[in-house]
């Protein structure tokens, strides 16, 4: 992949925050290139940094120090509303837990970022129904979240990430929040539709049976990110 320029580059990536009366370090020159297409994995235990290191590569905060390119720009200096557009037309993210809004169908839930991006009514409810369609929920267009399974949820707030047609999607425990049988389901939808979008792809997780599903995997060890080697 070295003739390809990647999608997302994190350089020298460091971050640490107060405990208590010291210094917690995360992040200690953390690198990480994801390419047009792949599915990355970032395993690790909780308190690894996987988080940490998703919430820098998606403009979500700042570390401490380190760059973020995106298609080759480095995002991180940019002013504050330059930075949100990039995340809002480049980025979807998927967390843990849903985070649906529970008073809006589960339509609504993928119409309204495309329609905060500026994508009118029609247009915005006929994506949200594709992708709910491909993603087995055609029958749970008009049902709220308190009408769906976890798994369905989750399923939702898929389809939400990735409406905005995004080039990346970092997902954060994706299916943490499920049993392993909904798990399985969930994070194989999730790998179909990204597939099918042609979506580049990192995933932070510590389920391990998710590794099948991955192109490269990789683990944050002692502040870096270095390949993951089983035992």
């Amino acid at each position: 992949m070295s003739n390809r320029r990647p999608i997302l580059s994190v350089r020298n990536l460091h971050r640490s925050y107060k405990s208590g009366t010291g210094i917690l370090r995360v992040l200690a020159g953390a690198d990480i290139d994801i390419y047009p297409g792949e599915m990355v994995g970032l395993i690790g235990p909780s308190g690894s940094g996987k988080s940490t290191l998703l919430h820098a590569a998606g403009l979500l905060e700042k570390p401490n120090s380190g760059e973020v390119f995106i298609n080759g720009r480095e995002c991180l200096k940019l002013a504050d509303d330059t930075r949100t557009a990039v995340r809002r037309e480049t980025i979807g993210v998927v967390y843990q837990f849903h985070h649906l809004l529970k008073e809006f169908s589960a339509l609504d839930n993928v119409v309204i970022p495309q329609m905060i991006a500026g994508k009118r009514r029609g247009a915005s409810e006929s994506e949200a129904a594709r992708l709910m369609g491909i993603l087995g929920l055609a029958e749970r267009t008009h049902h709220k979240p308190s009408q769906m399974s976890g798994g369905e949820q989750q399923r939702v707030a898929i389809a939400r990430a990735i409406a905005n047609k995004p080039q990346i999607l970092l997902a954060d425990e994706p299916t943490g929040n499920l049993d392993p049988a909904t798990s399985a389901s969930v994070f194989q939808s999730l790998f179909d539709l990204t597939r099918l979008e042609r979506v580049s792809a990192l995933v932070a997780t510590h389920n391990m049976g998710l590794v099948q599903y991955m192109d490269r995997v990789l683990t944050v060890r002692d502040g870096l990110v270095v390949p993951y080697k089983p035992g």
